[in-house]
């Protein structure tokens, strides 16, 4: 593919990025973390309105940035970084709807698996039958370990990464709660598949929002803040 940096979505030279990047789906949350968590964080794109600094951390050089919402997006930004930029590991940190009713809000959820409709790992794979999404094992190691370091209760297992956000099927949730699907989200497959087929490295760790099953328990904007920070300083620790 013939595509030169900067890219038509990152708007950054060649060494604008840390090996690592950690990636929220909301560009302002990636605003946030770069102010409030990073040493010397400096822009690095804004194309379109997508965020994305560098810095570091305890002196270990990290990037964030948005991705947007859906496979689509994240599949854009993540095979940019992936390919062009030369990251490494790409660690998404989001929200989810929990499924699994051993779930709480503000639970941490690392997406082991990504269960999904979306065509988007059958388009990039081409494979003679159904590519499945995984994490990196070495990511969920450290997101591991950093969890135990940091007192934070980590539930693993199978994420639902879906392309539908307002759906008609109210029980349609039943199915992946039969199969022991945690939670749902909207980004892990899109990135999962991109970083196998890079050789690179991929983990989604979400805080869980909101009940699918229970649509009055939500978080509020407080409760938000708290839980979310929680997730970015196990990400953070995992470098």
């Amino acid at each position: 593919m013939s595509i030169s940096i900067p890219t038509p979505h990152i708007n950054a030279p060649s060494k604008a990025f840390a090996k690592t990047v950690l990636m929220p789906g909301d560009p302002l949350r990636a605003k946030f973390i770069a102010e409030n968590f990073l040493e010397t964080p400096k822009k690095v794109n804004e194309v379109r309105g997508m965020l994305g600094y560098t810095g570091t951390y305890n002196g270990s050089p990290i990037s964030v940035m948005g991705s947007g919402m859906g496979c689509p997006s994240m599949g854009i930004y993540s095979y940019e970084l992936f390919n062009f930029y030369k990251v490494e590991n790409i660690i998404r940190i989001g929200s989810a709807g929990s499924i699994s009713m051993e779930l709480e809000l503000g639970d941490i959820v690392m997406g082991v698996g990504a269960c999904t409709e979306s065509n988007f790992p059958d388009a990039v794979a081409r494979c003679p039958g159904k590519f499945a999404p995984t994490a990196s094992f070495s990511l969920m190691q450290k997101a591991a370990e950093a969890a135990k370091v940091l007192g934070v209760k980590l539930h693993a297992g199978n994420l639902l990464t879906s392309d539908v956000f307002y759906s008609d099927d109210s029980l349609g949730l039943n199915s992946w709660l039969r199969m022991g699907v945690l939670a749902v989200e909207m980004e892990a497959a899109a990135l999962y598949t991109n970083a196998a087929r890079a050789g690179k490295n991929a983990l989604c760790i979400c805080t869980i929002s909101d009940k699918c099953f229970k649509r009055e328990e939500s978080m509020s904007a407080a409760e938000r803040e708290t839980s979310f920070t929680n997730m970015i300083n196990m990400a953070l620790s995992m470098l």
